[in-house]
This record gives C-alpha cells, structure tokens and sequence, in this order.
C-alpha cells in the first residue's frame, strides 16, 4: 500500500474515534450500533487493521453518515474546488476496489463518488447503508450487475441507474475489464 493510502487509513481510524468521541460513545455503544465487534471497532481505532468497505460502511451508518462522508471527513480541508492530488482515494483490502471521493466538502448534501471495482470482484452492502442516502450509479466503463434486493440490473457504459428504496444491494463486475461507475449520492 502506498504511504498515501496508508496516511488516509490512518485519518479515517482517527476520524472514527473522533466521530465516537463527539457522541460520547463507548466502543461497545458503536458496536451496538453498528453491529461492528467492539475488538475490530478498537483495531481500526488503533490502526492495527484495515477495515474493509462493508465494516467501514455500517460505522458510517451507525454515525448517520456514508462511507463517502466519513472518508472526506478524515481527508477534505474544506474548500469550493476539490482538486484531483486532493481528492481521497481508499483502496478496499477485502476486494481491491478503489473509491475516490469527487465532491469538495460543504454543506450541500450532494457527493460525487468514482467506484473501479477490479474484473469478478463482488461487494455486498446492507439496505442499512442507505437509510439516510438516495443515489444512482453511472456506469462509465466495463461491465456491472448490480443487485438491488431481488433485482438485477446489468448495466453497460453509459447506463445510469437510480436506486429505490433502501434494500440489500451487491455490486459485481463480471468482466474481463473493471467497471468505472460514478455514484452521486444524495443525504435525505
């Protein structure tokens, strides 16, 4: 991992035990709330383990925030142009995919995010994650099918998808090239 992406590791578990910090939360509070073990929750907040993007996803939803907040709330300095050598990126341990946060950080509930998702990876993510998001997807390259529930929708470049209602979604690349999608995401 390179010292960038082993810097924003650092931020985000910092930025963790902040957001835990300013509620007053114990680790076994935001273990309860995020269904995150209170020994994992303490090694992300130690730096002794990366956490992979469905973990980070329900602490961020325990916080009321996405994963895209959380990142730019441990990366962004604030500002109306987010430069691309400042934009976060976060590599996901568990799949390799890679998320840059697009978006400058302000008060406008509105987030740009670019998701590639390596060729064959699989990420699943709880109806949980957005409870307090709207969203649609943009695919820009490759190949996605995307699962909302009991629904598959198998998008092609071009294609742009607006989710519905929060369900369990898994997002997968078949192949043979990565899927480059943008997700605009929308804080209700």
């Amino acid at each position: 991992m390179s010292d960038i992406s082993d810097d924003l590791s650092a931020r985000i578990a910092a930025r963790i035990r902040a957001e835990r910090t300013m509620r007053n939360w114990s680790l076994a509070d935001l273990a309860g709330r995020s269904g995150v073990s209170k020994a994992m929750l303490s090694a992300i907040e130690r730096g002794s383990t990366s956490p992979t993007a469905p973990i980070l996803v329900r602490i961020a939803t325990a916080f009321e925030l996405t994963l895209s907040s959380l990142i730019a709330r441990a990366e962004l300095q604030g500002g109306s142009v987010a430069r691309r050598c400042d934009q976060p990126e976060w590599r996901d341990p568990g799949t390799g995919y890679i998320r840059r946060h697009l978006s400058p950080q302000t008060d406008m509930p509105l987030e740009m995010v670019q998701v590639e998702l390596p060729a064959g990876a699989r990420v699943s993510l709880p109806a949980s994650s957005y409870a307090f998001i709207r969203q649609q997807i943009w695919l820009m390259e490759g190949r996605l099918d995307f699962t909302e529930g009991e629904v598959v929708h198998q998008l092609e470049p071009g294609d742009c998808l607006a989710l519905g209602a929060p369900a369990d979604c898994v997002f997968h690349a078949p192949g043979p090239e990565p899927a480059r999608y943008l997700t605009v995401l929308i804080r209700t």
